[in-house]
């Protein structure tokens, strides 16, 4: 096992040869970069193709334009956060997450592309429509409408704007920050905010325990 004394635990052999082509000389690091963009390339396509029987025809047909794309990516990625890596894996496995994430935001935004979602129309129904009236029993309409009274009294216009897109419409966090022109970290931020919110409330209503 060799050994990196930037990194938390020692590494073996395979990811210390990728780290230490990956920091070399120009030409190296060219070799190096060339092999790791065949690899998640490699892995785009396998991630696509294993999820290509549910995928829309027009989009199939767009698979390998998608995969090179997040394979171009992952490798940017990898670059950037390289003095992240800290060994608790193998570098390989530790990349394949990168283009597996990229491939994925990818299709889930092609997707979406297609549906004519307004996010300023979105709304409970879906939610609401999740478990048939019949069905619910009284404690579950009973939260539902402290939820409700909750969002629509408590949040920010904009936090409710992004709970009700997230929670109600069901729309893939990264497609609703295209929408937004924001960042997926973004959106997670006012998402966490408008939960914690929620949670307060209904906390101090009794419909949530507190923690």
């Amino acid at each position: 096992m060799a050994y990196d004394p930037r990194m938390s635990l020692p590494l073996d052999e395979d990811s210390s040869h990728w780290l230490t082509e990956l920091r070399g000389q120009a030409q190296v690091r060219e070799r190096a970069l060339g092999r790791l963009h065949g690899m998640m390339l490699g892995v785009a396509r396998a991630e696509a193709f294993r999820r290509r029987a549910n995928l829309p025809a027009d989009i199939a047909g767009d698979l390998d334009d998608l995969c090179l794309q997040a394979a171009n990516d992952a490798v940017s990625a990898i670059i950037r956060k390289l003095d992240e890596f800290r060994g608790a894996s193998r570098f390989t496995t530790w990349a394949y997450k990168f283009a597996v994430l990229e491939i994925s935001v990818r299709l889930r935004r092609r997707v979406w592309s297609t549906r004519r979602v307004d996010l300023d129309e979105v709304s409970w129904s879906r939610l609401e429509g999740s478990v048939p009236p019949a069905e619910r029993d009284l404690e579950e309409r009973e939260l539902l409408s402290a939820v409700r009274n909750a969002v629509e009294t408590t949040l920010t216009e904009h936090q409710r704007h992004v709970f009700l897109a997230v929670v109600a419409e069901e729309i893939p966090i990264d497609v609703v920050a295209d929408r937004m022109g924001t960042t997926r970290g973004a959106v997670y931020k006012v998402l966490h905010d408008a939960r914690r919110k929620l949670r307060k409330v209904l906390q101090s209503t009794g419909h949530v325990e507190s923690a």
